[in-house]
């Protein structure tokens, strides 16, 4: 990550995670799991962690949108795509709110990296598309 992205990333607030992303930490995993029980672990994760609601949960679409309350207050939807029997690829997007300035200083991008590490440890991490 260069220095120009660097500085984007403290002065947004706004993260999301995509194959071939520039910022290795925001590349989308893949876990050797079904859809069904990475939504089961994803849930788990998020409601193991204080401050963390689940709004909502789509299992057909994959979707979970998660609303934080501790620290800096954010939105966080989860995407969790089965690519191909036993492999799905999970990706996030965080919103943090702000009414004075809209920037949260890598918070956002924080808590990516936070989940996935949590994640990687309750299911079997198979690698980003890049790292494969």
């Amino acid at each position: 990550m260069g220095f120009m992205q660097k500085i984007q990333v403290l002065f947004s607030n706004h993260s999301e995670t995509r194959d071939k992303h520039t910022d290795e930490f925001l590349r989308s995993h893949y876990y050797k799991t079904t859809n069904k029980k990475a939504i089961e672990a994803v849930k788990n994760v998020i409601e193991g962690l204080d401050g963390f609601h689940i709004t909502s949960i789509s299992e057909e679409r994959g979707e979970m949108s998660v609303s934080v309350k501790k620290g800096k207050k954010a939105f966080l939807v989860i995407t969790i795509i089965s690519v191909r029997p036993f492999e799905t690829a999970i990706d996030f997007a965080v919103t943090t709110e702000s009414a004075l300035v809209p920037i949260d200083f890598g918070f956002s991008r924080k808590l990516i990296i936070q989940l996935y590490e949590k994640l990687d440890k309750v299911l079997p991490f198979v690698g980003t598309r890049e790292g494969k």
